[in-house]
């Protein structure tokens, strides 16, 4: 807890045996009142390490995708009554311990949003292992983003993200894709919420368990993410309105509650 706030530690979770007890060994107690392992299908021993270092353990039966795992993380959170949740990646990629400096704009009530940024420091981030081609593709969709988004973040593509109860339950996420994408359109969200968004410099580490997208899985993303950047325009300048971006006017996180989701 931080300044009186309930933080929740929303950690999806798909076959990561080799690094989720790394992962979770790793979270400050002190600051996360609630670790939130959403178990996306996975097969191996996952669920029993979690258990075991006194998670709370939510399970897809079947694998559904990061986006889903997200959803019902974020959904089953509020229910536990957080004021914030962070994402924590299993996989150990994102350090854990830095959980404290994500949250703390969002603590302090300076943002509703805060994500933990790679590329404050270009060079850090390929000394930390990340692939060139991977480097160039996240600075290319960048800019185009901010371009059109106007954020002024120096990342759009990490996985290190914090937000506000109050954000979360004015997000239509359950309009959201179930699988990569789905970040992307936070963010999108985000800016047609008028939300403030803030970012910390976080190291950039690569690990050889890390679980990254493929090259393949990588390129279609950035197919997505230009296509949520079209229909966010297009809704902006009412040429095609859609209910995806009509923050804090819809049901919001209300209707990814009725996901369907078994507890451990």
């Amino acid at each position: 807890m931080l300044n009186g706030k309930h933080i929740t530690a929303v950690v999806p979770a798909f076959n990561t045996e080799r690094t989720i007890e790394r992962t979770l060994a790793a979270i400050d107690r002190t600051v996360v009142d609630l670790i939130l392992v959403v178990n996306d299908g996975s097969r191996d021993r996952t669920v029993e390490i979690a258990e075991r270092l006194g998670a709370r353990v939510v399970t897809h039966e079947k694998n559904k995708g990061y986006g889903a795992a997200q959803k019902t993380g974020y959904a089953t959170a509020l229910q536990a009554g957080a004021d914030v949740v962070v994402m924590v990646h299993s996989d150990f990629q994102y350090d854990p311990t830095l959980n404290a400096t994500v949250v703390a704009p969002i603590v302090r009530g300076e943002a509703d949003a805060c994500f933990g940024s790679r590329m404050h420091s270009k060079r850090s981030a390929l000394q930390g292992g990340m692939p060139l081609w991977r480097f160039v593709a996240n600075i290319a969709l960048t800019f185009i983003e901010d371009c059109v988004l106007r954020l002024h973040l120096s990342e759009y593509h990490t996985g290190y993200r914090a937000y506000s109860r109050r954000t979360l339950e004015r997000i239509p996420m359950h309009l959201n894709s179930n699988n990569y994408v789905f970040d992307t359109e936070m963010i999108a969200q985000l800016r047609a919420g008028n939300c403030r968004v803030a970012e910390v410099p976080i190291p950039t580490r690569y690990l050889e368990d890390s679980c990254s997208p493929t090259f393949r899985q990588s390129v279609r993303y950035g197919f997505n993410t230009l296509h949520v950047l079209w229909k966010y325009l297009m809704h902006r300048f009412r040429l095609h309105p859609s209910a995806q971006f009509e923050v804090g006017s819809g049901p919001g996180l209300q209707a990814v509650l009725t996901t369907k989701t078994v507890s451990s």
